[in-house]
């Protein structure tokens, strides 16, 4: 798989003083993911004309920032998982502050990789700028950093749909956001292009959460690769625990056909995004 074999060129394991370092890095991000993240920059700028192997980079960097915040989420003084993509977590092969340093290593490296010379020497600096820029915000507390913040605040109390919703657009959905118009923008697409992308990012965005937290609830061990359960223990803000599952999947299933809906300006280019959101539809892990 192209994603696959770029991650492992980007960051392959060394001999060394970085050996152990790298080792808790690769556990994580080659513990089996989907590669939603990357897939979805790769297939907005196909969408845009554009060249997938132009934006591999930038897909690599998405999918090592996402790893850091899954390594992060499971630490103890979070979400304290102990399995993750069916292995342990990384805390509890490394330690606690090894797994804090590989997501450390993981974000910062994702940073180096969006000036790596397979960029700069491709994509003009004013859009790969304005790439950085946007990937930032998503990564920050104006996006998933700010989402855990709102998931932590929000375990254990009351809370209305329009948080629940802000919280899941900070949280899942501006990383989403982030790595389709990443995509669209290296694939130099136009603004009502990139803002007709965006739009169906952010509908599939809020979908994915809601289907992950419906899976808790539905799925198994076997299928998710962790305990199911965890969000109803751990009294977490979820559309299941506010509106229940049958309305959480009314919403959901109304998301799907508005970001297959916002792809209409798009011919076959948008094909594998519309593969995409059926995909999420039906997930089962």
């Amino acid at each position: 798989m192209l994603v696959e074999e770029a991650l492992e060129r980007y960051l392959s394991q060394q001999e060394g003083i970085y050996s152990s370092i790298l080792e808790a890095m690769r556990y994580s991000l080659f513990a089996g993911g989907k590669r939603l993240r990357p897939i979805l920059c790769l297939a907005a700028t196909e969408a845009v004309g554009g060249k997938k192997e132009t934006a591999l980079p930038v897909g690599c960097a998405l999918e090592m920032i996402h790893t850091y915040s899954l390594i992060h989420d499971d630490l103890p003084a979070m979400d304290n998982d102990d399995l993750r993509r069916g292995k342990p977590t990384n805390h509890k092969v490394f330690g606690t502050a090894m797994a804090i340093l590989a997501g450390d290593g993981l974000l910062t490296e994702a940073f180096s990789l969006l000036t790596h010379p397979d960029l700069t020497q491709q994509v003009p600096a004013e859009r790969l700028m304005r790439v950085i820029h946007l990937i930032a915000e998503a990564a920050g507390y104006k996006g998933m950093v700010g989402g855990q913040v709102m998931d932590l605040k929000f375990t254990g109390q009351e809370i209305d749909l329009e948080a629940l919703e802000t919280m899941h657009r900070h949280k899942t959905g501006a990383l989403i956001v982030a790595s389709v118009k990443s995509g669209a923008i290296i694939g130099e697409g136009n603004e009502t292009e990139i803002e007709a992308l965006g739009e169906y990012a952010t509908q599939i965005g809020l979908a994915f959460q809601i289907v992950d937290d419906i899976l808790d609830i539905e799925g198994t061990s076997e299928e998710m690769g962790k305990n199911p359960g965890s969000d109803k223990a751990q009294q977490k803000a979820t559309y299941p625990a506010l509106l229940g599952v049958k309305r959480a999947k009314e919403i959901a299933e109304k998301c799907i056909e508005k970001a297959i809906e916002a792809l209409k300006p798009f011919e076959e280019e948008a094909e594998p995004l519309r593969a995409l959101a059926q995909y999420i539809r039906k997930r089962r892990r």
